[in-house]
Order: C-alpha cells, then structure tokens, then sequence
C-alpha cells in the first residue's frame, strides 16, 4: 500500500498518456521501492528506462512534499556506455518531469558537457544525474568527492552488457566499490537486452555479497528478419564479392520514405558503403548521412537530430547507434554482412520500431556465400533464445592502478579501506595481499626498477589522515584528463582550413597522405593541405577517389555460441534439409565443395591440402571465428616446427586457417593426435615470435591506462611514435629487469584470454579431439579455401578494383582445372 501512495504521480502520468504499465514495469517499481539491487531484463524499446527511473522519481517527489525547503543533493546517478545515449535519455526523462511539474532536476555531465555546467554541478547538484563509467570516476578524484556523492542512494547502469566483460565494466565496479564505501545501503539496478548469464552479470554488479532481484519480460520483441540474396551463388566465393553484386540491388530495395539505419561492423566499409548507395541514389543526397565515432560531436548530434525528426531517411552506421538511442522515425534496419554475434543482431534489429509492442524489422545482406548460412544459424539460435554470455574480467592490474589514483586525487586513498571494498567486487575480489602491496609500492615508488625516477613517485602518505594523496597538481591534471580504459590509435584531428572539426583520423592513416591528395570522409571529398600540431587541415574537393581511411581494431569474430550454431545447420545439410531456407539457394555452392573436397558434418574437422608454387597449403576449418583460428595457426604452427623445422605463412578467417610452407612439407604424415593436446597450451604459445610482439602492442595499451605513460596534454599531444618509444623502453626494462611486474604479466595473460581467445582455444581443442578428421588432397582451392587464399594478398576491401580483377583471373584458372579434373 506504501508503494501504491508512493507512486500515485506515476500512475497518474501514465494515466493521461493513456498508458498501461508493463508487469516486468511494475515489479521494477516495487523492487526499487523496497531497496532491492538486481538486473531487469527485456527486450530493447521495451519501457526499460521508464521501469528503473520512475520508482526514482517518486520516491524524489515524496521527499520534497516531506520537506520542501531540504538541502539540493545528489540521489541518484543513471549510468549509459554512450555520451549520445546520455543526451538522449536527458530528453526521455525531463519529458515527464515537465510535463507533470515534478520537483527534480536531472542533468547529464559527460565528456560533452560545458566545463563551467560541470562547475557549477558541483556546488549546486541535480536529484539525478545521467552520465558514463569514465566522468564518474573524474568525478571520484575531485578533492569533494565525499562530500559531493555521499548522498548518492541508488545507481541505474543501462546496457550492461556491453561494459560487463570490458575494463570499463572492472573500471565502473570500482567506481561503485567506493560509492559503497560511502553509503552501505547503496541501491544498483543494471538494465540489459542481450546477455545470455543473466543472474552472474547480475551479482558482478551488485556485488557478491547481494542477493540480486532477477525481473524479466514474459514476451519476447517480434523481429522479422529477412535477407537479401543473390539471384546465383558464385562457386568461389571471397570476403566482401556479394557485397559488390548486391548494392544495385540494396539500393532498390531501400525505400525513399521508410527511415532505415544501414549497420556495417567498420567505419571504413560505413564510408564506402555510403558512397556506394548516394552513386546509386544521388536523388538521396540531402537525406542521407554517414555516422560512426571519428566524426566529430557536433556531425554526430546533427545527424541524429536528422534521424530523430524524420529529415534524414538513409542513415549508413556502425556501432556507434547500436545502443538504445531512441529515434523513433527508424522502421527499419540493414544489416550488412554478419553481425558475427546473436546479441549484436537483436541490439541492432532493435533500432526499429524502438517503442513497446513495435515489430522490429531486419534486412540481411550478406557479403559472401558462407554469410548465408550465418544467417540460417542466426534465426535458428534467435529462435532457441540462444544468446552469449559476457564474462566479467579477472584481476585487470591497470583499472586497479588507476583507480587508487583517482582516490589519491579526491578524498585520499586508504590502504584498508581500499582492501575491504575490493573484496566486494567480482573482478577484483580475488586480488592478493601482495599484489596490493606491489601496487602501492608502484604507485610510491614506481616499483622495483622506477625507482631512481621522480616522475613515477606519484603518491605521497599523509600520517595526519593515514592517506596517500597525488604527489603535486600537474600530476592530478594529468591523471584526470587520463581517465578511462579505452586506448585507441594516435588521433589526428581533422578540420577546415577554418579550424570547423570534422571528426579524428588515426595518424598511420595521415602519414601516408600528401598535399593535395583527396581522400573520403564523413562522405565527403576532402584534399589535405597541411598538418599542424596533430592537426590536419583540409578542403572540401571535387576531385574523384577511392582513398578511405582505415580504422585500427579487430574485425568481429564469430561467437562461440554463433559457431556452434553454424556447425549445427551446416551438419543439416547432411540430414536431407537441403531445400529449406538458405540452403536452396546455397544447394549448387555446397555440392561444389562437396565435388572438390568435402563437407564436413558437425562431428568432423575438414582438413584440406593442395601444392602450388608458393607450397604446400594446409587448410583447417574448425568454425570457430578468426580469433581462436589465429590461435590454433600460431600454435599448430609451432608443433609443425617441432617435428620438421620451417617457415610458414598463416591465413585466417572465420571459418578455418591457412598454413602455408616450402615446397615439399608433408603435413599429413607429421600430423597426430598430439596437435589437440590442450593442457599446455598458454606455454607453447608465449614461444611465438608473434605473440612476443602481439604482448608488447598490449602491454603499451596497459602501460596508459595504468598511467605509466601519457598522451601528453592539450596543445602538445604525443605522437604514436614517441608513445610506442616509450612503451617499448619500459616493456624491455621490464622484461630484463623485473620479469614478475604485474603488467607484464597481464599483458601476457590479456593477450592469451583475450586477443587469441586461450579458454575458448582448449575447449575447441577438446570437441576437435573427438571429432572425426577428414584428410583431402585437392587439386586446387576449394569454395571453403579460396577465402583464405584472398585474404593474403587483400584486406577485404570492398571497392578495391584491381583485386576484383584479380580474384576474377585466377579463379578462372582454377575453374578450368576442376573442370578437366571433373571431365577426366
């Protein structure tokens, strides 16, 4: 009854939107309004927002009608993964507040915020405040930390999942561990659409020692998901050669009047894919757009201000609008290529119709043959509710670093109260008493070998207060315009020759470029002028090009549920489904292989060898994705080495990998059942040269966010080259002199369980262990190997002419040898 009087300003708002809650809505409402922490859990655009903030509100609203005059505190903090998510969830919840002229103020306080807002935050604060996982943490190194967010009774952390199994997601448990440590009876509430270990993503950010309360929808979003297919498969198909044929066809099938978001999974193809379709449809120039992260703020907001008020129909993005920004014009989406995981699938076809009860509606286009049945595997798994689970991470040294930084910036770090707030978090809960110590040690010291170096003495004890605070005020400058865990590649800032910004390049990209070569941006033409103080300057051209900037970062990897799902359908093959779905169209592709090679079933591994002038090629495909592929080439590789000494070159794809030796090497007779022995599997691959290399690219990554070595500072940012000189330095000291340090432990431990995917890479050891090995020697590549043969000498590209060309030369060569080998 409480409850019901409670929330009598949200019922009644709901009443004249002529509104019925939700059940999941309001079992939220009561959960939050009897102290509960736990995860809501339903579809996108299903009302999750308003079933976490309006328990808020009422219970704001009660407090000013007890006592009117009260003192302006902050009560609740409602954290986003996005700055644009931010915005726009300031713009869904002061909907209500001014409508009904509730008491509460709610702001957002960002990386976008004015400085002088943030300021002013501080003295005179909102009831609520809608902000991400980084600007809670600068808020925490403010010397009035305490005070400031010691009133702080319940924390929403929107999307989760995507910060769950990140640095972020450790960075934010920690934020929270101190927000506990100021208030025990601190309220968490996570909101999610996609993860498949609901109750752990739920206890990791509760805490261990919380019962979390578990709420979930009973319906499940409608999604249509259709596919545009091809009218014939090519026999040989390659990264990116259906993405070719079918933009005529895309843009007919596009319709001027619908508003629609077009999905890649990478700025590059964004850019190409726009130009693509505005040579197609100039008629839709005025109401189109490209949109991802490089383009500066202001792009991004007009176009999603485009978007939300109906003036822009076509918008070609990545995931930069994957998350929950509500435009309701969108009806529907493209999805081009495969999204590579079931949970990105949902959160993209989700953009559409984003409002309770919408029908989502997805257009599949995929970029190659195999892509097809990505798609059968997709549907099937979406059908299952078959989604991926996200792991929180273990023991991330770095995030810890900086975090006790950030302390020693505002209220002080205390040695014992930071030890007692640790074990109440899921990532850090198992850390040592040691490790601790060697933190500390480094942060005062700068370890075991920094030592004799001023700058790394970063923390100084107060015996008065029994704190550690910064060393001096440039120090605490530097830490805070530092914060956070996302390290990309140098930026080099891209502008008019009117300093108007237009967004961020990477500067491996720039240094390629000359005066007066024209290159393709935010979908337009641009020439370079000159460079400046990591500024580039630019003017708009007229001139034609195929130049696109390219972008650092991995290539989405199949999932391992996703994998899973496509051995499955693929073995369907295999039981009389051939007429259903994708596979009629497929039928004539997969008989092809079958002809040249084979076609594994679901419990046999496909192993394929062939000579040519290069070598011999040995080809694997266990459908594993390309990271644990990486993995098992690097590793199969040094097991070849062991039994016969050579070189080899390594091919990847989401499908299978390509070994490639002299001339000569006999896989087949050095091959045994040791190449699936698993229990030693990190060992053997810290022997790679590769992974020595790979491990000193992620230990300069660790290396910033532990603070060891910066970016520089506004005005005088460093080069890649000077970063990368001092990482280098400090990883080689390291190495010699301190082989134990605990960053360079986790680089080696990160790039194992993360960049090559170790735990993944033994269970595949152990189902390919039991599965039946299939041995082919083939006369030439076959449709599963000439991907792999394409991705040596191309990057994918998808409007590289002269390797379209190419492609096309020589699988007429090879067309020509299967059809005497089929004639003899």
């Amino acid at each position: 009854m409480k409850n019901k009087k409670v929330l009598e300003p949200v019922e009644n708002f709901f009443k004249k939107k002529k509104w019925t809650p939700f059940p999941f809505q309001r079992k939220a409402w009561d959960a939050i309004l009897n102290g509960d922490s736990g995860l809501l859990f339903v579809p996108t655009g299903s009302g999750k927002t308003y079933a976490a903030a309006m328990p808020v509100f009422a219970k704001l609203i009660e407090k000013h009608q007890l006592n009117p005059s009260r003192r302006p505190a902050l009560k609740a903090l409602y954290l986003t993964p996005l700055r644009a998510l931010a915005r726009d969830l300031e713009r869904a919840l002061k909907e209500p507040i001014e409508a009904e002229g509730w008491p509460i103020k709610v702001e957002g306080r960002t990386g976008d915020t004015k400085y002088s807002l943030k300021r002013k935050q501080l003295t005179h604060p909102a009831d609520m405040l809608l902000t991400t996982p980084e600007s809670l943490a600068i808020l925490i190194s403010q010397s009035d930390a305490a005070d400031y967010l010691s009133s702080v009774e319940i924390v929403i952390v929107d999307e989760w999942h995507e910060l769950l199994a990140t640095k972020r997601g450790s960075l934010l448990e920690l934020s929270l561990s101190y927000l506990r440590f100021l208030n025990p009876q601190l309220q968490v509430m996570a909101l999610s659409a996609s993860i498949g270990n609901i109750e752990e993503a739920a206890r990791v950010l509760c805490g261990p020692n919380v019962e979390p309360v578990l709420i979930q929808a009973k319906t499940e979003k409608e999604i249509d998901v259709q596919a545009l297919l091809p009218l014939k498969i090519d026999r040989f198909p390659w990264a990116g050669h259906l993405g070719t044929a079918l933009r005529n066809q895309l843009a007919s099938e596009l319709d001027p009047e619908v508003t629609t978001l077009i999905f890649t999974n990478t700025r590059s193809q964004a850019e190409i894919w726009y130009r693509a379709l505005l040579e197609l449809r100039p008629d839709m120039e005025d109401v189109m757009a490209v949109h991802h992260g490089s383009l500066s703020r202001e792009e991004r907001e007009s176009i999603e201000e485009g978007v939300r008020t109906g003036d822009l129909k076509w918008v070609v993005c990545t995931s930069s609008l994957d998350l929950g920004v509500d435009f309701q014009p969108v009806e529907r989406v493209v999805q081009i290529g495969s999204p590579k995981m079931i949970a990105r699938m949902l959160q993209r076809a989700g953009r559409s119709a984003h409002r309770p009860g919408g029908k989502s509606r997805l257009l599949f286009v995929p970029t190659n043959s195999w892509e097809i049945l990505e798609l059968e595997a997709l549907k099937t798994a979406l059908q299952e509710q078959k989604i991926e689970s996200r792991k929180p991470l273990s023991k991330p040294i770095d995030v810890l670093l900086q975090h006790m930084t950030t302390l020693a910036c505002g209220p002080g770090l205390n040695m014992n109260e930071l030890t007692t707030s640790l074990k109440e978090t899921y990532s850090f809960k198992d850390v040592t008493k040691d490790e601790i110590k060697w933190c500390l040690n480094f942060l005062t010291r700068g370890g075991e070998v920094l030592k004799g170096y001023e700058q790394f003495h970063k923390l100084v004890y107060d015996p008065e207060q029994g704190r550690y605070f910064i060393g001096n005020s440039v120090l605490a400058k530097f830490h805070r315009m530092s914060i956070g865990t996302i390290v990309s590649q140098e930026q080099i800032s891209l502008n008019y020759s009117n300093r108007k910004r237009i967004g961020t390049v990477e500067e491996s990209f720039m240094s390629k470029i000359r005066k007066g070569d024209v290159f393709q941006f935010a979908g337009r033409k641009l020439e370079f002028i000159m460079m400046r103080d990591m500024k580039a300057y630019v003017k708009s051209s007229t001139r034609p090009t195929n130049v696109i900037p390219s972008w650092g970062g991995n290539r989405f990897p199949i999932s391992e549920t996703l994998g899973h799902a496509f051995r499955e359908r693929l073995g369907d093959y295999h039981d009389n489904l051939k007429q259903k779905g994708g596979f009629k169209l497929l039928q004539p592709f997969l008989e092809n292989q079958k002809r040249i090679s084979a076609l594994p079933a679901s419990d046999e591994l496909l192993m394929e060898v062939f000579s040519t002038k290069e070598g011999e090629h040995l080809f694997v495909y266990p459908f594993e994705g390309r990271v644990v592929h990486e993995g098992l080439a690097q590793l199969w590789g040094l097991r070849f080495v062991e039994r016969e000494n050579s070189t080899f070159t390594f091919s990847v794809n989401d499908y299978g990998f390509e070994i490639v030796a002299p001339t000569g090497y006999d896989f087949q007779s050095l091959f045994d059942d040791d190449f699936f022995a698993y229990d030693n599997v990190e060992n053997e691959l810290s022997k790679s040269m590769e992974m020595t290399q790979m491990t000193q690219r992620r230990f300069r990554e660790i290396a910033q966010v532990a603070g060891l070595v910066t970016t520089g500072y506004p005005g005088a940012p460093k080069t890649g080259r000077q970063l990368q000189v001092s990482s280098s330095l400090l990883f080689e000291v390291f190495t010699k002199h301190e082989p134990n340090n605990l960053l360079l432990k986790q680089s080696r431990n990160e790039m194992l369980q993360s960049s090559l995917e170790a735990e993944r890479l033994r269970h595949t050891l152990q189902r390919l262990q039991h599965s039946k090995i299939v041995w082919k020697k083939t006369a030439s590549p076959s449709p599963l190997a000439f991907p792999l043969i394409i991705e040596q000498f191309s990057g994918g590209t998808l409007s590289n002419e002269s390797l379209e060309k190419k492609v096309e030369r020589i699988k007429k060569i090879w067309e020509r040898k299967h059809e005497h080998t089929a004639d003899a």
